[in-house]
C-alpha cells in the first residue's frame, strides 16, 4: 500500500500537466524555477483572463434533493487533496446536486485525432475530476473548452485514464524529488512550440551528448535569433530615469530626453552621474529587466536587479566545480584555447601578411594550450598569446586612422594612456556586463569564478565567460570605430591621468558595440544563424549545463 503523501511531496495539477507534455518542461519550470513566454502562452493567457478574474468557492454537493436542483457554476476554484497529494485551480466546474463537470480552457481548436485532444489535456482534466471526487462529487466526464474555435470536447474518465493519470502523478513525484533534469525529448514536435525550448536547447543537448547525428546541419534553432528588447544607455551627465506608465521617461531638468516602452529595453545602462527614481528601479526589478552601472570612465559598478533565478542547484553545481581542480583546468583550456585561437583569426582577416610572425607566434602559443598542467601554467599561456597578439594588433589599423591620431603601440590600462585602449577597456567594460547579465539569468554566481580566481569585488565567473568573447564582439567593433571614420581623435582627452573618451566617442563606440552584438553569424558548432547577443547567452547556458551533467564538455566558440 503506498504511503500517504507529505506536504513536501504536494504536487499541482499544472506539475502533471506539464510532466505528461515532457518531464524536462516540468523539471525546468518547478525545479528549476525556469520561464519564458511565446506567442502560444501569450494566447492562453488571454484565453484564461475570464476564469481567473476571480476565485470561487465550490458549493457543498447535495445528493438525494427533492426535484432537480438547480445547476451552479463556479469558476477559478481551488482545491486540494492530502490523500492524491495534488493541489490546483480548475478553470471552471459546473455543478448540479453531487454531480460536477470540470470545463478546462484551452486556447486554439481541437486537434484533428480520434478523440480531438492531446493526452497531458486528459490527464489534466481527469486530475481535476479526481480532485472533485474527493471532495464528494460524482465527477465521470469532463469538458475541454478551445477558445479559439468556441467549442466544447468531452472527456469520459474510463478506468483506463485514471490509471494512466495515477501512474503519471506517481512519476511525476518521483522526478520531483531528483535535482538533476531528465534528457531532452528526441526530435520531438512538441520542442516546436514549447516556450522553453531555449532554456532547454534539447538539440544542442542531443547533439553534444551523441543522440543526434554527427551532422549539425539539421539542429533546430528553437529560440529567437535576435532579441527585440535592446539595451538602453542613459550617458547624459545629470539625467534623471523615472516610471512613465508602462515604460521609462528619461530627462535633464525641463528637457524630456526620450520615452521607452520596458518591452523594448532588455537593460537599463546608466553612465556616470546618472539618477534613478525608486518607482522606475521598483518596475525594472518586478520585470526581470537588469541596471547596469558604469562610471563615466567605464568602470563597470555593478547591477541592480530582482530576485532573478531563485535555483540553488545550478549555484551548487558551480561551486562543486570550482573546488575541482581537475575540471577548472579542462574549463580554463577550453577558454584560453578559444581565446587564442579567436585572437589569431582576427590577426589572420584583417592584417594578412603584415602579421606573419605574429600569427607564427601565436600558433605556436596555442600548441601549449592543452599540455598545460596547472592554472599558474595556463595564465602564463595566456599572458604570452595576449603578448604576441597586441605587439601586432596596429596592423589591423588602417593607414589614414593611425595617422589621424589613433597609434597604438602596446595594451596599457588602469587607466588607458591612449584613445585605442581607452576603447578597449570600456568595450571590455560593457563585455563583462553583459556576460555577468547572462549569468545571473542562469542562476549561477558571476563572482566565484573557475579560471579567473575569487577576489573581492571582481565578477571571476563573469571574466571567465567573455574571454572568447574579447576578440570576437570588443576588438571587432573598436576595429570598426577606428577603420570607418565611427570615432575622430578629438573626441578623446588626454593627460597625465590618461585618456578619457568623451561623450561623442562614447556614442559612437556603444553604436558599433552594439551593431556588432546585433550582427548574425553562423554558429560554429550548431551551423544555424544567431546574433552575438544570442551566442553569449547560449554559451552562458551551455556553461550551466556543463557544471549541471547535462552536456558532457564545455567547449569555446572559435570562429574560422
Amino acid at each position: 500500500m503506498n504511503a500517504k503523501p507529505t506536504e513536501d511531496d504536494y504536487l499541482t495539477i499544472d506539475h502533471l500537466h506539464q510532466y505528461a507534455y515532457c518531464p524536462r518542461r516540468m523539471h525546468l519550470m518547478y525545479m528549476d524555477g525556469r520561464w519564458d513566454d511565446n506567442l502560444y502562452t501569450d494566447e492562453g493567457r488571454a484565453a484564461h483572463r475570464r476564469t481567473d478574474a476571480a476565485d470561487a468557492v465550490l458549493p457543498e454537493p447535495t445528493p438525494g434533493a427533492d426535484g432537480d436542483p438547480p445547476p451552479t457554476v463556479a469558476r477559478s476554484v481551488s482545491l486540494s487533496s492530502p490523500v492524491l497529494g495534488l493541489s490546483g485551480k480548475l478553470d471552471l466546474v459546473e455543478t448540479e446536486g453531487a454531480e460536477a463537470l470540470p470545463v478546462d480552457t484551452k486556447r486554439g481548436a481541437p486537434p484533428d485525432n480520434p478523440l480531438q485532444s492531446y493526452e497531458p489535456e486528459r490527464v489534466q482534466l481527469m486530475a481535476q475530476g479526481l480532485l472533485l471526487r474527493e471532495h464528494g462529487f460524482s465527477c465521470g466526464r469532463g469538458m475541454l473548452y478551445f477558445a479559439a474555435a468556441r467549442r466544447r470536447v468531452e472527456v469520459v474518465f474510463t478506468a483506463e485514464l485514471e490509471a494512466r493519470t495515477r501512474h503519471l502523478l506517481a512519476e511525476a513525484r518521483a522526478a520531483a524529488r531528483r535535482p538533476d533534469p531528465p534528457p531532452p525529448l528526441e526530435e520531438s514536435p512538441k520542442c516546436n512550440g514549447c516556450s522553453l525550448a531555449g532554456i532547454c536547447l534539447p538539440d544542442e543537448v542531443n547533439y553534444l551528448n551523441a543522440r543526434r547525428p554527427a551532422q549539425p546541419g539539421d539542429l533546430r534553432r528553437l529560440y529567437p535569433a535576435r532579441d527585440d528588447a535592446l539595451p538602453l544607455y542613459v550617458q547624459e551627465q545629470g539625467a534623471r530615469v523615472r516610471k512613465e506608465g508602462e515604460g521609462l521617461a528619461a530627462a535633464k531638468g525641463e528637457q524630456n530626453l526620450g520615452r521607452f516602452l520596458l518591452k523594448d529595453v532588455s537593460q537599463a545602462v546608466l553612465c556616470g552621474n546618472v539618477s534613478i527614481t525608486p518607482q522606475a528601479l521598483h518596475l525594472l526589478c518586478e520585470r526581470g529587466v537588469p541596471v547596469v552601472h558604469l562610471s563615466m570612465g567605464g568602470w563597470f559598478y555593478g547591477l541592480t536587479m530582482g530576485h532573478g533565478l531563485r535555483n540553488a542547484y545550478d549555484r551548487a553545481a558551480q561551486f562543486r566545480a570550482a573546488s575541482d581542480p581537475g575540471r577548472c583546468l579542462a574549463f580554463a583550456r577550453a577558454v584560453v584555447g578559444a581565446k587564442g585561437h579567436n585572437q589569431r583569426t582576427l590577426l589572420r582577416r584583417n592584417a594578412g601578411g603584415a602579421a606573419e610572425a605574429g600569427l607564427d607566434a601565436l600558433a605556436r602559443l596555442l600548441d601549449r594550450v592543452e599540455r598545460a598542467e596547472a592554472l599558474e601554467a595556463l595564465l602564463g599561456v595566456e599572458g604570452a598569446l595576449a603578448a604576441a597578439y597586441f605587439a601586432h594588433w596596429s596592423t589591423m589599423v588602417r593607414e589614414s586612422a593611425l595617422a589621424s591620431g589613433f597609434a597604438f603601440s602596446e595594451r596599457n590600462r588602469r587607466p588607458p594612456r591612449d584613445p585605442v585602449n581607452a576603447l578597449l577597456s570600456f568595450g571590455y567594460a560593457l563585455l563583462a556586463k553583459e556576460c555577468m547579465v547572462a549569468l545571473l539569468a542562469e542562476g549561477l554566481d558571476p563572482w566565484w569564478g573557475l579560471y579567473h580566481q575569487p577576489r573581492h569585488g571582481r565578477p571571476a565567473l563573469a571574466l571567465d565567460l567573455m574571454e572568447e568573447f574579447r576578440p570576437l564582439v570588443v576588438d571587432s567593433a573598436v576595429l570598426t570605430a577606428l577603420n570607418t571614420g565611427m570615432v575622430q581623435a578629438d573626441q578623446f582627452a588626454g593627460g597625465r591621468a590618461g585618456c578619457l573618451m568623451k561623450p561623442a566617442a562614447r556614442k559612437a563606440f556603444i553604436q558599433a558595440y552594439e551593431l556588432r552584438l546585433d550582427q548574425f553569424v553562423t554558429h560554429p558548432r550548431f551551423d544555424y544563424r544567431c546574433s552575438w547577443r544570442a551566442v553569449i547567452r547560449l554559451q552562458a547556458r551551455l556553461l550551466t549545463k556543463w557544471l549541471r551533467g547535462d552536456v558532457p564538455e564545455y567547449v569555446g566558440i572559435t570562429t574560422r
